[in-house]
């Protein structure tokens, strides 16, 4: 669901200019049979778009609308497929189609030409190549509380990506997809400021840090990651003209310490991990701030009453596929474990969608 919090009584706290929340709208009204049957069948829905981003099909239209035909042979696609295909697509509100041409709409043209800046196809290239298959598979997951990804129970998941080189360029993307929007909303909410330094911790290709430091020319930092990451890092970095202010910190959370900076984000990065390691990277979070300085904890936290966040907790269930030991989690839960590690200052609120942020001053 789609949070619309208030801008009244901004807490004047340190790094802290956002909104205060608290929800009380009523549970939604129970689905009719056409719902149940929609939802039953929504993988249909989501595989049309996932396959249309695969074959380009975005990109190809925002370089020129196109009439079917013309768009069929560019894709390679077979005839008997191709009419359904485009115009379920028209029918799903992703693409247009007017005297029989095919283009955009404004919001597919913006988000998902891989050629744009603000591409966030990233994150559904990750989805049809690597989740939608292992959701294949939940049933068993959810009777074995195993993962369903070919990680064995005692490994780091991520361990198996990175032994890909693929595999991790697909990752990277995705995390990049996934954040691009949360980060912008940080950039805007947060008072930078009171800052100089910001460190992003498990930074990816280095969408936060770099969507934070372009709209706030007196910040420097970077972003921390395991070593195999520093030339995509150091690429994208490059590639968006901030090289000067922005670097690589090579590190691992699970066996090191982290770096020290005025502010430190960890987004998308507790959910991967049981409540030890969660609770472990809260500490090191905190040694390595100096007084005052500040934690940005952001994921698709679920809502405290555990009954409004569908994609939190879907969210969650996708880490029970992916992970040995990962689990989403409730406002109020981060918020206890970071006070328990320490932080005197912690405030949960909305960042966009269905993300939330925590927010903790050491």
């Amino acid at each position: 669901m789609m949070f619309q919090p208030t801008l009244d009584d901004r807490p004047r706290r340190r790094g802290c200019d956002v909104p205060l929340y608290e929800d009380h709208s009523p549970s939604a009204a129970a689905p009719q049979p056409d719902e149940i049957m929609e939802l039953g069948a929504a993988y249909r829905r989501a595989k049309t778009l996932l396959t249309a981003v695969e074959l380009g099909l975005f990109t190809a239209l925002a370089q020129e609308p196109q009439d079917a035909e013309t768009l069929r042979r560019r894709l390679d696609l077979h005839p008997r497929a191709a009419r359904d295909f485009f115009d379920a697509l028209v029918a799903l509100g992703m693409i247009e189609r007017h005297d029989g041409i095919y283009s955009n709409t404004p919001a597919t043209d913006l988000y998902l030409d891989a050629a744009k800046p603000t591409y966030l196809g990233g994150i559904l290239e990750l989805a049809n190549t690597r989740l939608y298959g292992d959701w294949s598979r939940f049933t068993e997951a959810v009777r074995s509380g195993l993962p369903q990804n070919g990680t064995a129970t005692n490994t780091d998941a991520f361990e198996t990506i990175y032994r890909d080189p693929q595999a991790v360029a697909t990752f990277l993307r995705g995390m990049t997809g996934l954040s691009r929007m949360p980060a912008a909303v940080l950039a805007r909410r947060i008072r930078w400021s009171e800052h100089r330094v910001i460190i992003d911790v498990g930074a990816a290709e280095g969408c936060v840090p770099v969507e934070i430091a372009r709209h706030h020319p007196h910040l420097t930092g970077g972003g921390f990651d395991l070593p195999v990451v520093r030339e995509t890092f150091e690429t994208y970095v490059e590639r968006h003209g901030l090289s000067d202010r922005l670097r690589f910190y090579p590190g691992d959370f699970l066996t090191g310490p982290l770096p020290s900076a005025d502010v430190l984000v960890m987004g998308h990065i507790l959910h991967d991990w049981d409540l030890a390691v969660k609770r472990d990277l809260l500490a090191k979070a905190h040694a390595a701030l100096p007084p005052g300085g500040l934690l940005i904890v952001y994921d698709q936290m679920i809502d405290d009453d555990r009954r409004e966040n569908v994609e939190g907790l879907l969210t969650s269930l996708s880490m029970l596929l992916q992970t040995p030991g990962g689990f989403d989690y409730t406002g109020a839960e981060c918020a206890g474990w970071m006070r328990d590690a320490g932080f005197a200052e912690v405030q949960v609120a909305p960042l966009w969608a269905a993300h939330s942020m925590a927010l903790g001053i050491k």
